[in-house]
């Protein structure tokens, strides 16, 4: 009787994996990047590494490598991807790497509205669904998105919501000349950060991103409390740099 095994599937799983990471990057990714992000010893990698290329699936640069001519044949065009399945490779690599929980939202209104989501594997993980709306004041990725905005769209925006913009957690920056000083903050870093604004016990980082189509919208990675930290963040801006030029590419 013939037995079954889970390594087949595994091997195919860890296939997409790497195939998924190195397009999600358009500059290509190292080799530790990859095996850091999935999680995959590096002997077993290289073998894999070996294989995509000969195939032609994968292509070496140096000490990167970039999506090969093979996957061509299997590539949808851009333009008729939806933006749930372009944002949904570049999550998931982050959320790899991290092991926190990612999301990507837009500008839809006064709200953000969650596009798509790669939940952490931990136990303690910070949780949403897509389709949800949060306001946009109390979320990172949401000041992300604020703070892509011009002068007059941010007026616009502190105008109309003034007296309706909701105190979340008492951590929650709710008045219009502290949120002013928070975005003028985030569009000198390049990134934003909410510590316990919109649920106590999670942090969240996020960094925006225009889109092809004028849209504008953010990733964000939440963390909870108790693994947030200087490492953490640094980690989590260099993903978010990385996920924004990809997407933008």
């Amino acid at each position: 009787m013939a037995s079954s095994s889970p390594n087949p599937v595994k091997s195919a799983l860890r296939t997409l994996d790497v195939i998924e990471f190195v397009v999600a990057f358009g500059q290509g990714a190292a080799a530790k990047d990859i095996a850091a992000g999935l999680g995959i010893p590096v002997s077993s990698l290289s073998y894999l590494l070996a294989t995509l290329c000969e195939r032609g699936y994968l292509q070496r640069d140096g000490r990167r490598y970039l999506p090969g001519p093979s996957l061509e044949r299997l590539r949808t065009p851009n333009a008729s991807l939806s933006l749930e399945d372009r944002v949904g490779p570049i999550m998931r690599a982050i959320t790899a790497e991290l092991d926190e929980t990612t999301s990507f939202m837009v500008l839809d209104r006064w709200d953000a509205r969650i596009v798509a989501t790669a939940a952490s594997a931990q136990a303690l993980r910070y949780a949403i669904d897509p389709g949800e709306r949060k306001p946009l004041h109390v979320l990172a990725g949401g000041k992300a998105i604020l703070a892509a905005l011009s002068d007059e769209e941010l007026d616009a925006y502190l105008t109309e919501t003034e007296g309706k913009r909701v105190q979340a957690t008492p951590r929650t920056i709710v008045a219009a000349d502290a949120l002013r000083e928070e975005i003028a903050l985030v569009r000198e870093r390049g990134f934003s950060t909410a510590v316990e604004e919109s649920t106590p016990g999670i942090c969240s980082i996020g960094r925006p991103v225009r889109l092809a189509t004028g849209q504008i919208g953010a990733f964000g990675i939440a963390v909870p409390t108790i693994r947030y930290g200087d490492a953490v963040l640094a980690r989590a801006r260099a993903a978010l740099v990385r996920a924004c030029e990809a997407l933008e590419s």
